[in-house]
């Protein structure tokens, strides 16, 4: 399961696991709802803009990390073709480098992921906030003491019957047209564009909906 996935749902179940209705409707009969957050998502217009947010955020960070590869990679052959030649303190000063070189690397891709998960956060967070209200709206009309998410490994929802489900309803209250979208957003992280040198070396051979 990618970032993307793993953000959406641990947010989603955390934001949409129980969506209660107005304290009048605690007074009367329970009934129960649920919705897939995913595919409610999915099917969200937002979702193609956040996809094609992430991607170009992705790219950016996959560019940088290239570029501070192909720098490692430049230094570290011509330390290896001027190594015989070098002064002794010349050499210790370029294994230093090539060492510091390798740490800035390793603690970029570090920093990508993170600055990746935050950019999906804060890109998802008008969407689900969106998501939120219109679960509430829907919830409210039609009577629903309680929404469930029947997204995840282990979903809140395990079983119900096919009229509890209101994600239809949902993506109607929004205006959007059930089942016209593609599938959910994703985005691919950060990546090295080859294997990422390993500290201390200094020589180089070197859920749709149911």
């Amino acid at each position: 399961m990618n970032i993307m996935n793993k953000f959406r749902l641990a947010l989603a179940a955390a934001v949409l696991s129980f969506s209660t209705a107005t304290t009048a409707l605690a007074q009367a009969p329970l009934k129960i709802g649920y919705t897939s957050v995913e595919y409610v998502l999915s099917q969200m217009p937002e979702s193609k803009q956040i996809e094609s947010d992430l991607k170009a955020y992705s790219t950016q960070l996959e560019a940088q990390l290239k570029s501070k590869y192909s720098d490692y990679q430049a230094k570290a052959e011509a330390y290896q073709k001027g190594a015989p030649t070098m002064t002794e303190v010349v050499r210790a000063d370029k294994e230093k480098e090539l060492t510091g070189l390798q740490t800035s690397i390793q603690e970029f891709q570090r920093s990508a992921d993170q600055s990746l998960q935050q950019k999906q956060q804060t890109l998802l967070k008008p969407a689900l906030d969106k998501l939120q209200k219109t679960i509430d709206a829907v919830a409210e009309e039609n009577g629903y003491t309680y929404v469930l998410n029947s997204d995840g490994a282990s979903p809140v929802l395990l079983h119900g019957p096919k009229d509890g489900d209101i994600s239809d309803l949902v993506l109607k209250k929004m205006g959007v047209t059930p089942g016209a979208a593609a599938a959910a957003p994703k985005a691919a992280p950060a990546a090295a564009p080859a294997a990422t040198p390993a500290a201390g070396t200094t020589k180089t051979k070197t859920k749709s909906k149911k």
